[in-house]
């Protein structure tokens, strides 16, 4: 379920402040340091580091 278009304009990832951009059903941090991927559950993203996972 993709997100309302000008939520990702103001979502940021809550570890490095960097924009996110949506893939499948995550919002992955765009820092090449970070890169962080968040959940999106039921069309809410879950916004907490301790939810994300580390990229492959």
């Amino acid at each position: 379920m993709p997100l309302e278009s000008g939520l990702l304009e103001i979502l940021a990832c809550p570890a490095c402040h960097a924009p996110l951009r949506e893939q499948d059903s995550e919002l992955i941090c765009t820092d090449a340091n970070c890169g962080l991927a968040y959940p999106v559950r039921d069309g809410i993203p879950v916004l907490l580091v301790d939810e994300a996972r580390r990229p492959a």
